[in-house]
């Protein structure tokens, strides 16, 4: 049998927490360690936490830093990497215990409430089954620390970083049927774009290491996902074009990080000489 050591990164994340280590509790395989590593939070996340594991620590500044921390201090053989606000189908460690691959990307279905909620749904469906969308949570510890685990110094892509280094090397990435379920709780389109102007303004360090996929995965509008699976967008015309106003929004979010990243840092350091 695999132990897995669950690393579970937060931030003021009482309202989620409790549903990700509740349905961790109802896995049919057992054989499994949850670390849970916070970033200073000011709320009850740490408090709930303590409910289910011993091993709660405090760490920061970024989710990288956080991962990498909580991979430090597992037990496991493997380590799968969870947010707060995901939900376990009951067979996924199960399903991950039994293959043969050392990277593993598990599917992911979005749910939540409110107006624009749907649209998120709808737009999740499109990645299911994409490596250039999805991204792998699941690593033997050895193939992790041989790959000195997550960029510090990339925030949001380090999601791709790491499996696109492995990949590159000749590493072979594996899949499960059974879902990881995200919750998007009361998404807005708005806050959405809000944390793409973030991971945009640091995002050239990825891109740098990862030039091809400046298109692939930088154009959120017109991913090429979107053309494959064309004939979901036109059975669907009201969904799909709820999608493409929310992308939008996004992305002029994530272009105006991009900018703020290329010139706003320079114009910023030339006030201060004045």
């Amino acid at each position: 049998m695999k132990m897995i050591s669950i690393i579970i990164t937060t931030k003021n994340e009482e309202n989620v927490i409790g549903d990700l280590l509740k349905s961790l509790k109802k896995q049919k395989y057992k054989d499994f360690e949850i670390i849970l590593v916070d970033n200073n939070s000011n709320d009850k996340t740490c408090e709930i936490a303590k409910k289910y594991t011993n091993k709660v620590f405090i760490k920061g500044p970024e989710r990288s830093v956080q991962r990498n921390f909580g991979v430090s201090k597992a037990l496991g053989e493997y380590v799968l990497i969870l947010d707060a606000d995901m939900k376990l189908s009951e067979n996924v460690l199960l399903e991950l215990s039994n293959v043969k691959e050392k990277v593993v990307i598990i599917p992911e279905k979005s749910f939540g409430k409110g107006f624009w909620v749907k649209y998120k749904v709808f737009e999740r469906e499109f990645y299911e089954g994409e490596e250039v969308v999805e991204a792998p949570r699941y690593f033997s510890k050895e193939l992790f620390l041989e790959f000195n685990g997550y960029d510090k110094d990339i925030t949001g892509p380090e999601d791709y970083d790491l499996p696109l280094r492995m990949k590159k090397a000749g590493i072979r990435i594996g899949h499960v049927k059974s879902y990881i379920f995200h919750n998007e709780k009361n998404f807005s389109p708005f806050k959405s774009a809000k944390k793409k102007f973030y991971y945009a303004s640091k995002s050239a360090k990825y891109l740098q290491k990862h030039p091809e996929m400046a298109i692939k995965q930088g154009n959120l509008l017109f991913r090429p996902v979107f053309f494959k699976k064309w004939r979901k967008l036109i059975k669907h015309p009201i969904l799909s074009l709820g999608m493409f106003f929310v992308r939008i929004i996004e992305m002029s979010g994530a272009f105006f990080g991009f900018v703020y990243h290329l010139f706003g840092k320079f114009i910023y350091s030339g006030i201060i000489k004045r």
